[in-house]
């Protein structure tokens, strides 16, 4: 006879069910996976059979697990350990000191890669590092450094290693720039499109197999501490179908994926993506896998003439003439074959001319059923909202505002920036739509800065981008998180509420996410993070229940080894001194706006500086400088 007894039980906690039907419990018991009874203590506690595990969760607050809509894991994965992440480093003294002390270890031929995840608002100092400095740091190691999908830099020795000299063409929407005698300064700029970008960083070496799985270990355990128990792939440039799938296929037969990923099927081939999507809906069926690792449609690219990327400080790309044609191809072949289909599209005018399409399809192949959806959405119109409502489609979100803010409100003012996108009205015109973070490259891939972003409405640098009436209360936020993604899996009422009959997918974070003031929702882990009902990580109180133990990152001069993660976590009395803590974000954020007796409006220089004056424990830290008077 089986065991009718549950495998595990968690009690004594504090829960946020976002069941509105039992919105808070002390416990939960979960078999197979899944939860399969909610409830308090002397409601749960009684299941226990002499088999069951029971699990004191320390009167902690407790949330169902994060869940990205937009996200780039197996991307991300693959080359994880090989990159220098400035994601959440609030001072560029402190990443160049990163980036220093990296160079130093790297073996030839490798490169040094910050790729993306950080904006330069972020810093204190407010700027990106000089072609200058990096190449003083770096004379010989290559380096490149991805701000966003605006720009790249390139110090010499990564010029010579992509081999870019006077004679070397300027690609089609990118440039490279020159100095008075032609040659290349290092600077490369998406004008606006990012592939001169993404074609540079592809001419780097790779990691073995054996370091890729190690990597992809290592990305998923840094998202568990983050929170995030589940994401949806969305593909990307130079990411190809099945090659680039192998190493998390790999994984899900090991049994060591921690985080549950949906991916979308992303076109590869500019002009041939009818050819791409015929095959692929002849060869793989739709939600093929199982529940850690399944397929979930096409996107976020469909067909090239309908990118419009999202380089705020260029003007907006007008699409081709083409686009029409090309998109209902693809399109009528998904509606044809029930596949869902996402589609990557910043500005409103490429949404309404691809709404055409849509429309003209449906009068000939209905799509009501098809969970399809608009990635991004930065500048969608009421219009616009009113024609995804009528033919059932969503909207995904993203925070990339929260990196680029600044930028967006430069070129179009602040009256259009007040909604962009416009999710509060989103909501309220009843579509469907959710949260993610479009990480690694535009943006970071920690959960609780788009939290924040929601609630605040400000960007890292601090700029409000927002007003109150377009924000979100915070378990609105937190549903745009978790129950509203699971729409966009296609798995409504199998994720995203901690609730009989759902995944045993939840979360214990650092401290209370309903609690904290909104400035320090962004500054949020996990200290327990569950999957299934597994503990794939744990920290503190819950360090001893982690099943989830990796071996060090590979290569041994990977820079996850030492800085870790988010902020530089791994060093927290030293790369990431000036991140881990919300009293450094009003540092970073100040812009200047108050005079020091002692510094001036020096305030970044002040901060980051090695003298005991950026001692906050020492005399001038704390009493004779009001540079920390925050």
């Amino acid at each position: 006879m089986p065991d009718s007894h549950p495998g595990i039980i968690f009690h004594n906690g504090r829960i946020t069910t976002l069941d509105r039907a039992r919105p808070v419990a002390g416990a939960v018991a979960v078999s197979a996976g899944k939860f399969v009874a909610v409830g308090s203590d002397e409601e749960i506690l009684p299941l226990a059979g002499s088999n069951t595990r029971v699990v004191d969760l320390k009167r902690r607050h407790v949330l169902p697990g994060l869940f990205d809509n937009h996200t780039h894991v197996v991307r991300g994965g693959l080359n994880y350990n090989m990159e220098l992440r400035w994601d959440g480093v609030r001072s560029l003294a402190d990443a160049l000191d990163m980036l220093r002390r990296q160079v130093a270890i790297t073996p030839a031929p490798q490169w040094v890669r910050v790729v993306g995840g950080f904006t330069e608002h972020q810093f204190a100092e407010k700027r990106l590092p000089t072609l200058d400095e990096i190449n003083a740091i770096a004379p010989d190691t290559p380096v490149f450094l991805l701000h966003l999908y605006d720009r790249a830099l390139l110090n010499a020795a990564a010029l010579r290693a992509v081999g870019y000299t006077q004679d070397t063409p300027d690609p089609p929407a990118g440039r490279i720039v020159r100095d008075a005698g032609g040659h290349p300064t290092g600077l490369l700029l998406a004008r606006p499109n990012a592939t001169i970008l993404y074609a540079t960083l592809a001419k780097g070496p790779k990691l073995p197999l054996e370091y890729q799985l190690n990597s992809t270990r290592h990305f998923m355990r840094e998202l568990n501490r983050l929170g995030v128990t589940g994401v949806i792939d969305a593909g990307g440039g130079y990411q190809n179908y099945p090659e680039d799938y192998k190493v998390m296929q790999m994984l899900a037969d090991a049994g060591q994926i921690t985080v549950r990923l949906a991916y979308n099927l992303f076109t590869q081939k500019p002009r041939q993506e009818k050819e791409d999507f015929l095959n692929w809906t002849s060869s793989v069926k739709y939600k093929q896998g199982d529940d850690y690792f399944r397929h979930n449609g096409a996107g976020e690219m469909l067909v090239y003439s309908a990118a419009d990327f999202e380089d705020f400080r260029v003007d907006r790309p007008e699409m081709p003439p083409q686009m029409e044609g090309e998109l209902e191809d693809v399109v009528r072949i998904l509606a044809q074959n029930r596949w869902p289909w996402r589609l990557h599209a910043t500005y409103d005018e490429t949404i309404s001319r691809a709404l055409d399409v849509y429309e003209k399809v449906d009068r000939d192949t209905p799509l009501a059923g098809i969970n399809w959806f608009f990635d991004h959405a930065e500048t969608i119109s009421d219009k616009s909202i009113d024609r995804i409502a009528a033919l059932g489609g969503g909207i995904a979100v993203q925070h990339r505002m929260a990196y680029q803010g600044e930028y967006f409100a430069e070129r179009y003012g602040a009256k259009a920036t007040e909604a962009s996108p416009p999710f509060k009205r989103i909501l309220e015109r009843g579509v469907k739509i959710s949260a993610g973070t479009d990480a690694t490259r535009v943006a970071s891939y920690n959960p609780w800065v788009s939290l924040s972003w929601m609630v605040t409405g400000k960007t890292l640098g601090g700029m409000q981008l927002y007003p109150q009436r377009n924000l979100l209360d915070r378990e609105t936020a937190l549903r745009m998180w978790t129950e509203n993604v699971a729409w966009f899996s296609n798995e409504e009422g199998r994720r995203g509420r901690i609730q009989a009959g759902q995944f045993a997918d939840f979360i214990v974070p650092s401290k209370d996410y309903f609690g904290v003031p909104e400035d320090e929702i962004s500054f949020l882990t996990s200290h327990l993070t569950v999957v299934g009902g597994r503990v794939v990580y744990g920290e503190g109180d819950f360090a001893a229940l982690d099943d989830n133990a990796l071996p060090p990152a590979m290569p041994d001069w990977s820079p996850t080894r030492l800085f870790k993660g988010y902020g530089a976590w791994g060093e927290p009395e030293g790369a990431g001194r000036n991140s881990l803590y919300p009293r450094y974000q009003a540092m970073a954020s100040c812009g200047c706006a108050t005079a020091c007796g002692l510094h001036g409006h020096a305030h970044a220089r002040a901060w980051a500086s090695t003298t005991p004056v950026s001692d906050l424990k020492g005399f001038f830290g704390a009493l004779g400088c009001s540079c920390w008077a925050v």
